[in-house]
């Protein structure tokens, strides 16, 4: 197929669709975003996964989402909690990233006459984002296709997946010694702090596949 932009931003789901890209896009780019995330570790856990990878990384600020706030995500003051957000929606939960995010890349694609988009989002195992769901991603690719008056086609291979099922993908696609040098995080530690929701789903889908979580035993 022709090129596509894959969003990477370091983390599990991220590098496991960068690796499944690769096998069937070319050229492949990646796009990561700095917005004032408190696990900015993961920007350079992006550029060793690209480096790895050998897909060209490019990094954009995008700090309205750290200026607009109200996310345990951005900067360091609050708790972590898989609640505490509105409608019950995990503190973590940063409204309108995951639309910013595939904006900037259709725009970005736009200008290399690229087509396709890859996002991580995944609805089935995920913390409850309703930016995850193949509802809101089906319809952000038609809005951007209407208001660019350009064909844009958004794949999301994880979308239906659980966390055990992502890890034996990420085998298939041979994306485990990348896997190691990922940040899942919240917190923003190496070694990972293992108690935020992240770590935690990391944990659980490493545990129900059966599969050693490499981040965990590198050296």
């Amino acid at each position: 197929m022709d090129g596509a932009v894959c969003l990477t931003s370091g983390g599990q789901d991220s590098t496991t669709c960068l690796f499944w890209a690769k096998a069937r896009f070319a050229p492949l780019r990646a796009l990561a975003f700095d917005y004032g995330q408190r696990h900015r570790l993961e920007l350079d856990a992006a550029r060793v996964i690209c480096a790895l990878a050998e897909v060209p990384l490019t990094v954009l600020p995008l700090m309205i989402l750290r200026d607009l706030g109200g996310s345990a995500l951005i900067g360091s003051g609050t708790t972590i909690q898989a609640s505490g957000g509105r409608d019950g929606l995990p503190n973590t939960f940063v409204p309108g990233r995951n639309v910013l995010f595939l904006t900037v890349a259709a725009a970005l694609a736009y200008q290399y006459d690229i087509h396709d988009l890859i996002i991580g989002a995944c609805e089935t195992d995920s913390s409850g984002y309703p930016d995850c769901r193949a509802q809101t991603i089906q319809a952000l690719a038609q809005t951007l296709q209407l208001g660019m008056d350009y064909a844009v086609r958004i794949h999301t291979p994880l979308m239906h997946l659980t966390k055990a099922q992502t890890v034996l993908l990420a085998q298939e696609v041979g994306a485990m010694e990348a896997l190691g040098h990922s940040h899942t995080c919240y917190e923003g530690c190496y070694p990972p702090c293992g108690q935020c929701p992240a770590c935690q789903l990391r944990a659980r889908g490493f545990a129900e596949a059966g599969v050693p979580d490499p981040l965990l035993h590198r050296t």
